[in-house]
């Protein structure tokens, strides 16, 4: 079987072969969308969901979905089978197209229809039971990051300093209040209360956010979706990472200082136990 095979605008292509005008407004003003969908034993994961985030940040940028949810569901289901690995993550984008450099959107231009896969690379044992260090910073992105949006510098500039540190991902302050990290949404416990910035324009809506949440209602952990302050942060008995790749994960350090007891917390480990279940009953079903 081939790696590195892709698919761009109708046709599957090793990687090496592909290419994309230089007009392209993904490349000129970073026009465009994009999702990242986790595979399991070679069965995506929630893919309504990213399907409707996907349509969310379309709508939010007033371009067409150039495909139907079926469309796109036999799309993955072809790269995943023309690359190697039983669990992937696919990687899908959209563009305006190519067309004259304005700033205003052209008309009657073709998107641009990318996707590749990627081996899915999920945490470590040893990152599992002794979790990361993180640390924090002003969150300077734009006043749209519920788009998920290809114009991720400020994204790139802030997670940099997470690796200038040697820290696992930045968690951002906005006003005196926690968004989310870098590359990750964040929860954050206190005295046994599960507590989850909402969602609204200041952080992108996770799929891995949703299934925390619907977790901790299901199995009855105290759980609050509400703004939460940089003292709640600091003082936080426990702080988690979530995401399609990070599934959820323990910080135990914050700006070099403990989280807690400074060892993954007793919510964490039963949150991560009920995520493992969860994911291995989807994928069951979807069998």
């Amino acid at each position: 079987m081939a790696t590195d095979i892709i698919y761009l605008n109708g046709t599957f292509m090793p990687l090496a072969d592909a290419r994309v005008p230089v007009l392209d407004r993904g490349f000129i003003f970073g026009d465009g969308v994009y999702e990242v969908i986790p595979v399991y034993s070679r069965r995506p994961f929630r893919l309504t969901e990213h399907f409707q985030r996907l349509q969310h940040s379309l709508d939010a940028i007033r371009l067409a979905n150039p495909l139907t949810n079926a469309d796109w569901a036999q799309l993955i289901h072809e790269i995943v089978a023309r690359n190697t690995g039983d669990d992937q993550s696919v990687y899908l984008q959209i563009t305006r197209g190519a067309a004259r450099r304005a700033h205003e959107f052209p008309m009657d231009v073709q998107p641009t229809v990318f996707m590749m896969s990627n081996p899915l690379v999920t945490p470590s044992r040893e990152q599992i039971e002794t979790g990361v260090a993180c640390i924090t910073a002003t969150d300077f992105r734009w006043l749209r990051c519920d788009i998920k949006s290809v114009s991720l510098l400020a994204n790139c500039l802030l997670k940099q300093l997470a690796v200038d540190a040697g820290a696992a991902e930045v968690v951002l302050l906005r006003d005196g209040s926690l968004t989310e990290a870098a590359a990750s949404n964040v929860f954050v416990v206190r005295a046994g209360t599960l507590l989850a910035p909402p969602k609204d324009h200041l952080i992108l809506p996770g799929i891995t956010y949703d299934v925390v949440l619907e977790l901790a209602a299901a199995n009855r952990i105290p759980h609050e979706v509400r703004h939460v302050t940089e003292q709640e942060l600091r003082a936080a008995d426990e702080i988690w990472l979530s995401s399609s790749t990070k599934e959820v994960l323990a910080v135990t350090t914050l700006d070099g200082k403990a989280v807690g007891s400074g060892k993954p917390g007793a919510l964490f480990r039963r949150m991560h136990a009920l995520y493992q279940d969860f994911k291995q009953t989807v994928m069951r079903r979807a069998a």
